[in-house]
């Protein structure tokens, strides 16, 4: 459907509900899916009326549509179902579970479980989870609280929950004109005519051949349904009060007083309006005056969606798949000095970890963050002095000049620079070290304060701002082409952007104003006021549909947003920041990925889900960030450049960052460099963009009738010698050798915190296995005596994040009913049995055995769900298949491995492989199951057909017989796995299943190993052992980095008891890389984490030529050889 087609439908909507016409108004709402009428679905939902609901929701989404809408129609029927239940009305609760529910239980199996459960409840408020259920009018009154919030999340609702703002009667005035006009054209018009219909065209004869006057048709002229035409008030919903100026409305707009004045000033311009074009345009700013078609087509574009076949559309957001708090890049991959205030970064835009650095003494660098090298380092020079301005000439003696900004190209053959002084440097970029000087353009008086690149007519240019109060527009041979005038203070910043072939440019001042310019002559479009009203940058999401700005006031409080363009109004504001933000200047910010927002503030990385105002995450990067620090994603959104107070920047990444900056491993510089030329075209004298001379040096006004000549180079030297400097500038600054690097030793409670579980009458002897929930909120223990329990932190003021922490002691929960989560036993000692349990991904429900069936507890009210499994042979390790929690592998007594299908309560398929009793199993989202046993042995299996991969026999140390419990868990990327045994700690290549690295228990550390577990980000080993040590080892190399000891988390009694106490189970907490758990011989359950002035445990231990540094005897590893070789 054309666009003005769609309008029309508008106006009938209109005339419809003017008219009274109520049903047939929303009739057409649902079916043309163009205006979500909330106030009407509010009504429905408040009569129950679902049927009417669902129909009126179907007419502008699906069930299966995306995850907002699935939860929509999800919480709809839901509620439908609990009132059939509240009704005693099971007959009707039956028949919604199977027709509308039951296609829930594709997504959520053990949900669909548990609704059904409800049946079998006298009253479905004994449910832990619905125990606070009211009545009825409540409860849809809270249920249509959470379906606004999701309606309008919903990317399909985007631009459809408002009306557009006409006047009254508007398809009414519309037919008058158009009568009107008809009776202009009759040959013979009558003065006062006789119009009765509208089905034909109007004409009327006169005999005397009169000439028609001027007309204005009577609205009681138009034939009509009812008397008068009363005012559009009584239905709100139809006539929102109008918006401010609006992204759509520049182009009807552009001389309106949005702009501070009436045309944009536009000078030097290669483009000059024509004189016979500029009356026109000042007197009548219509549409048709000025309006070319593509802006036409901008117009359709940013007007409320609902585009037909027949219209080209900017590309509408994707619904995103979920995902996690662990897609944060939050840990610190590495710390480099820059040697200077580091002002400005920029990640290459194909490169993904060739980050670009500008820095207060004029230096740019650029670095190769996975190799942790400078390719080459470019110091300030004035290129050509003689022709700059004489007022540059006149500030430009100091040795360096500040850069405000860096930037790369969208191809990234071309690196911007601009200046805290006049000039804008551009650099030609050939991979992987090599520059070549292209332009030097004195561009603004004072300060350049903002420098980006953008392809107007599908040419590259470049834009810049300044102090001057000008935005200009350069081509690639340093002509200016616009010069955009409009600010009444300094510009600080600017963000081109397009939609579908127009282009536009947003810019900010620090009067705190918001302009937006079209690539013509006719002034700034649109004119906000920023949150603040001081300096705010702007930035649209990867994939070009939502806009945001960050900003902060004089005062020092800061403001994240997100724009609503086609209103010009925010859409909402991010809450987290402090009242008064620490440290003099302004918050920077960035956009990842089209779901996370960053923030540099409080000396520390604040993160938001853009569709969430509530701040997601934080992180101190280890500590030694500023007040405000600089920050900039890289395209893939997993790694992240944050500036230091120590002239330096750390790199944080998330696991696949971590995975990405390990692929270049310890790599010669040549190895890069031959890596790149294979991949890459080389560039010759010819210039890197089509029309950059490669002689210009440096330009302001040029000669077009005359060619372009080298320029004379002031400051010394061939530019050609100077740009390029092939030799990567290796930092000679390493932080690892400020001081002699020691190992952590935590000898008493003071060095650490520690938090101990509160005790439960039914506390066991012995804590035999330990997990954290998923969720990082609660502590799960199996005890010996085959009772499970749990802990669970409470959101409050001493735990905002209501995340599990050694700062708090947790709760002992338990649901009303006293209910207990206590495992079959068949007759057997507890004591002798091999304890199990696994977790299912979304917490409701954890199964567990000891010695008797399989359990599986529902987690909110402990009761059994189902049994399966009984013994012989009894169940010895559980894990959930990861992509499907109907699926269960189980290791048994006798050394085989079932895989089981819950839902169907049959076991699919019988491994057989180990010679002993299976002590563990572990899947990769590599379609493959690793499980390890009693007898040494490693086995690999394909989950596709369950086939035997291979085999893999543990080295033992020597004098060690093979034999004993061994443990296997993949780390975050699922690239090497974790074996413990009480002999050794190892790491796996898991591709080939080959050794990379081996500690050997020794010294300080000799005792047996009890268990150990990855830290949540794999980059540490929690391994507790028998004389109640406790190691913390860094993965590469398997180096030791701090050891506990007993007194700093146990009582001296604890310690002197005999036996003595001591670790069992080690866990790691789901979030926080530095917080374990550790379950104890003598029933207790212990939360530590290292003290907050620390931040972490110890730090890595040098390596040179892969030997650690100063490796103290007790953290020696012994290694594979020829995955050492690999290694280096």
């Amino acid at each position: 459907m054309s666009s003005l087609s769609r309008e029309l439908v508008f106006l009938i909507l209109q005339f419809l509900d003017e008219e009274k016409f109520k049903e047939t108004v929303h009739k057409l709402e649902q079916e043309s899916g163009f205006f979500f009428n909330m106030k009407y679905f509010e009504e429905k939902v408040h009569a129950g009326e679902w049927d009417e609901v669902e129909k009126y929701l179907s007419g502008f989404t699906k069930v299966d549509d995306n995850r907002y809408s699935m939860k929509i129609f999800f919480e709809i029927r839901k509620q439908k179902y609990l009132e059939a239940l509240d009704r005693h009305d099971r007959a009707k609760a039956v028949d919604i579970l199977v027709k509308d529910l039951k296609v829930f239980s594709t997504f959520n199996e053990e949900l669909y479980k548990e609704i059904t459960q409800l049946l079998t409840l006298e009253n479905f408020r004994e449910n832990e989870q619905l125990s606070k259920y009211g009545d009825t009018k409540s409860a849809r009154s809270i249920m249509l609280i959470e379906l606004k919030k999701l309606i309008e999340a919903n990317p399909l609702f985007r631009e459809k929950l408002v009306f557009p703002t006409l006047k009254a009667s508007r398809l009414r005035t519309l037919i008058n004109q158009s009568l009107n006009w008809q009776h202009q054209l009759c040959k013979n018009p009558r003065p006062n005519p006789d119009i009765k219909t509208l089905f034909t065209d109007h004409t009327c004869t006169t005999p005397n051949g009169a000439r028609a006057s001027p007309v204005s048709v009577p609205l009681a002229a138009v034939p009509k349904a009812g008397g008068t035409y009363p005012p559009l008030t009584a239905h709100t919903p139809f006539q929102p009060p109008p918006a401010g100026p609006s992204l759509a409305g520049w182009m009807a707009n552009a001389a309106a007083a949005t702009s501070s004045v009436p045309s944009a000033v536009v000078a030097a311009s290669s483009l000059p309006v024509p004189p016979n074009q500029a009356v026109p345009i000042m007197k009548r700013p219509t549409i048709t005056d000025y309006q070319s078609a593509e802006s036409e087509q901008l117009m359709k574009r940013l007007r409320p969606s609902g585009h037909g076949v027949d219209e080209a559309t900017y590309p509408a957001p994707i619904p995103q798949p979920l995902w996690s708090v662990e897609d944060l890049p939050r840990t610190v991959a590495c710390t480099l000095s820059q040697g200077s205030s580091v002002t400005s970064m920029d990640f290459h835009p194909t490169r993904h970890t060739l980050l670009l650095v500008g820095s207060t003494n004029g230096e740019i660098t650029l670095w190769e963050v996975g190799m942790r090298e400078r390719l080459f380092s470019k110091p300030f020079k004035i290129w050509d002095i003689q022709a700059c301005s004489p007022q540059f000439q006149s500030v430009a003696k100091e040795s360096s000049i500040s850069i405000n900004r860096v930037t790369w190209s969208p191809d990234g053959d071309l690196i911007g620079v601009a200046f805290a002084k006049h000039l804008i440097h551009l650099h030609a970029y050939q991979q992987p070290n090599e520059t070549r000087q292209v332009l030097e353009i004195d561009a603004h008086s004072g300060a350049v304060n903002d420098i980006a690149f953008s392809r107007p007519n599908k040419q590259l240019c470049v834009v810049t701002c300044g102090d001057d109060r000008l935005i200009k527009v350069w081509d690639m041979h340093g002509q200016k082409l616009f010069s955009f005038e409009g600010h009444e203070a300094p510009v600080y910043s600017i963000c081109p952007h397009h939609k579908e072939s127009i282009q536009f440019i947003f810019s900010t001042s620090l009067d705190g104003k918001i302009k937006a310019w079209l690539y013509d002559h006719m002034g700034s479009r649109v004119d906000y006021d920023a949150p603040g009203k001081w300096c705010t940058t702007m930035l649209y999401s990867a994939d070009g549909t939502r806009l945001f700005s960050c900003g902060t006031s004089k005062d020092g409080d800061s403001y994240l947003v997100e724009w609503n363009e086609s209103e010009g109004s925010i859409k909402r504001t991010y809450s987290g920041f402090r009242k008064k933000s620490a440290g003099v200047g302004v918050v920077q910010f960035d956009t990842a990925q089209n779901h996370i927002l960053a923030a540099g503030e409080d000396n520390q990385i604040k993160f938001w889900d853009v569709d969430n105002t509530t701040m997601l995450s934080s992180t101190e990067a280890d500590g030694g960030l500023p007040g405000l620090p600089r920050l900039r994603f890289n395209k893939e959104g997993n790694l992240l450049a944050v500036t230091t107070v120590d002239n330096g920047f750390k790199i944080l990444a998330n696991a696949d960052g971590l995975r990405t900056l390990r692929a270049f491993g310890n790599r010669p510089f040549e190895a890069f460099r031959s890596q790149y030329e294979a991949s890459s075209m080389k560039v010759s004298g010819a210039p890197v963009v089509a029309g950059i001379s490669p002689n210009i040096g440096r330009i302001d006004h040029i000669d077009r009738n005359s060619p372009a000549k080298p320029s004379p180079i002031m400051n010394g030297g061939d530019p050609a010698s100077r740009s390029i400097d092939i030799k990567p500038r290796i930092s000679e600054e390493r932080p690892d050798k400020a001081k002699p690097w020691e190992l952590m030793e935590v000898l008493n409670a003071q060095q650490c915190r520690v938090a101990t579980m509160p005790e439960t009458p039914d506390q066991a002897s012995k804590v035999v296995r330990l997990l954290y929930t998923n969720s990082g909120v609660g502590l799960l223990a199996l005890g010996s005596n085959a009772i499970q329990r749990l802990w669970k932190w409470a959101r409050n003021d001493q735990n905002p994040s209501g995340k599990a922490t050694a700062n708090v002691v947790p709760q002992h929960w338990q649901p009303n009913s006293g209910l207990v989560m206590q495992n079959d036993t068949a007759d057997t000692n507890p004591e002798d049995a091999v304890p199990c349990i696994a977790l299912s991904k979304n917490d409701s429900y954890v199964m567990s055995a000891c010695g008797g069936k399989v359990s599986l507890f529902n987690m909110m009210t402990f009761k059994v769900m189902t049994t399966f499994m009984p013994p012989p042979p009894a169940s010895t390790f559980l894990a959930f298949h990861p992509q499907d929690n109907n699926i269960i592998a189980i290791g048994m007594e006798d050394s085989t491995i079932h895989i089981y299908n819950v839902r169907v309560d049959e076991v699919k398929t019988r491994l057989k492989g180990h010679q002993r009793r299976i002590t563990g199993l572990a899947f990769s989202n590599q379609h493959v199951l690793v499980s390890s046993g009693a007898d040494a042995q490693l086995c690999v299996w394909a989950t596709d057909t369950w086939e035997k991969k291979k085999s893999v026999a543990i080295q033992m140390p020597a004098g060690k017989t093979p034999s004993g419990d061994t443990w296997v868990q993949f780390n975050s990327d699922w690239s090497r796995l974790l074996v413990v045994h009480e002999t050794q700690l190892a790491i796996y290549d898991a591709s080939k299943m080959e050794r990379i690295y081996q500690w050997i228990p020794q010294d300080a550390l000799s005792a047996p190993i009890s268990h150990a577990s990855y830290s949540r980000n794999s980059q540490l080993v929690f391994a507790a052992f028998t004389d109640g040590n406790i190691g913390i080892f860094d993965v590469e190399n398997l180096r030791l980095r701090c050891r506990i000891a007993p007194p700093a988390y146990l009582s001296s009694a604890a310690i002197n008891s005999n036996p003595s106490v001591y670790p069992l189970v080690v866990a790691a907490h789901p979030q926080e890389s530095n917080q374990f758990a550790v379950g104890l011989s003598d029933g207790s359950v212990k939360v530590i984490e290292p003290l907050e002035s620390e931040g972490k445990w110890g730090t890595t231990p040098p390596t040179e030529n892969g030997v650690p540094n100063g490796r103290t005897s007790t953290s020696s590893a012994t290694s594979n050889p020829a995955a050492d070789q690999i290694q280096r």
